[in-house]
């Protein structure tokens, strides 16, 4: 595939999606369109639809309601075996008494092709994965990353125009899931190939997708690029889910040159005007990373007295918290640097953030 790589990517659309388990809606009426050759990721706590929804993609749900497209033809009626589509589980799913080559060659062997084409495509396959040479080995004889690779070759060596994965780095200890996550956007990007990947892990989701669409309770609670996500949620639970966030009670007060005006207790803040909140009572979400402390309030910024709690060293940053005048509590992320000093628990401080940094978001989830 060095030579061949190119995928004919396809586009996926969902309409009005739904699967019911008795009177338990899994899926509730859910709507989404993947463009060719794009990393799309479904993220989301257990129990929140995101692998249903893989599995009616891949043919072994059937929709309760709705219809699936494929290069905008409607497969939802379909079996699986005529969709064509690559799946990794994460579970391997290897044939343990076969061999490597014999594991990456069924699905060609399924489609009765012609044993010089199988091998030419299994080479290939292998080669992409970095296994060459791998040929005769078992399953057995591999490590987890070794066997989640022939897992990966058997699903793309008939060149699929999409690829179902269903956590398929969860198996992995941590570094060999960093490494892979990389090189499977790297393989993905190279081939061209739809992606379409369930996971429940944040970090995962924002370095591997070019959109993200956050699932909660059956339906798609926020979508939108990892950047999108991560610094404009909408909700709460979005905020909540994708990475660290603190959130403090506050009141909008006004509206004032495109950037509403809050109270925090009796202290007056800045945030991005947000439309669902011109004014009453709403959350304001901050990245601990976003906030610092200072001896004094800072020009231009947000800043609310308080008085260091905790104070973690963690490596390469500090990990503070700070308790407000109204009891809250904020978790703050600053960077150990050389040298600096370290506020002592008790120090009464300053805590700060710039206005752009907040988010003023809905409470209730969607």
């Amino acid at each position: 595939m060095r030579n061949t790589r190119s995928f004919n990517g396809a586009s996926v659309r969902v309409d009005n999606l739904s699967k019911f388990y008795g009177d338990v809606a899994a899926v509730a009426d859910i709507s989404f369109e993947f463009a060719a050759s794009e990393f799309v990721t479904l993220l989301g706590p257990s129990g929140s639809g995101k692998t249903t929804t893989l599995m009616m993609i891949a043919g072994f749900e059937i929709p309760t309601a709705g219809e699936i497209f494929i290069n905008d033809k409607p497969v939802a009626s379909e079996p699986p075996r005529s969709r064509n589509l690559g799946m990794v589980f994460q579970n391997y799913a290897l044939f343990p008494h076969m061999s490597v080559f014999d594991n990456v060659a069924f699905p060609l062997k399924m489609r009765n092709l012609p044993a010089d084409e199988i091998k030419r495509a299994v080479g290939e396959a292998l080669e992409v994965v970095n296994l060459v040479g791998y040929d005769a080995r078992l399953p057995r004889q591999l490590s987890g990353g070794q066997q989640q690779r022939v897992a990966f070759a058997r699903a793309i060596v008939f060149k699929p125009p999409v690829l179902l994965m269903d956590e398929p780095l969860g198996a992995l200890d941590k570094n060999l899931r960093q490494r892979l996550q990389l090189e499977v956007k790297r393989i993905q990007r190279d081939l061209g190939v739809t992606v379409i990947y369930v996971t429940h892990d944040q970090e995962e989701a924002l370095v591997m997708s070019d959109r993200i669409f956050l699932m909660n309770r059956g339906g798609v609670e926020q979508s939108g690029s990892p950047e999108d996500l991560y610094n404009r949620p909408r909700t709460a639970f979005v905020a909540g889910f994708l990475g660290e966030t603190n959130f403090l009670e506050t009141n909008v007060r006004a509206t004032r040159d495109g950037m509403l005006d809050l109270t925090i207790g009796e202290t007056l803040v800045r945030a991005p005007f947000t439309e669902a909140f011109p004014s009453g009572a709403g959350k304001l979400a901050i990245r601990p990373e976003k906030l610092w402390i200072s001896s004094s309030a800072a020009a231009d910024a947000n800043c609310l007295p308080c008085t260091v709690t905790e104070t973690i060293f963690v490596g390469d940053h500090l990990r503070l918290v700070a308790e407000l005048p109204t009891g809250e509590k904020l978790a703050i992320k600053q960077q150990e640097r050389f040298g600096s000093d370290h506020p002592e628990p008790g120090s009464r401080m300053m805590v700060c953030w710039h206005p752009q940094d907040g988010r003023v978001l809905s409470a209730a989830p969607r």
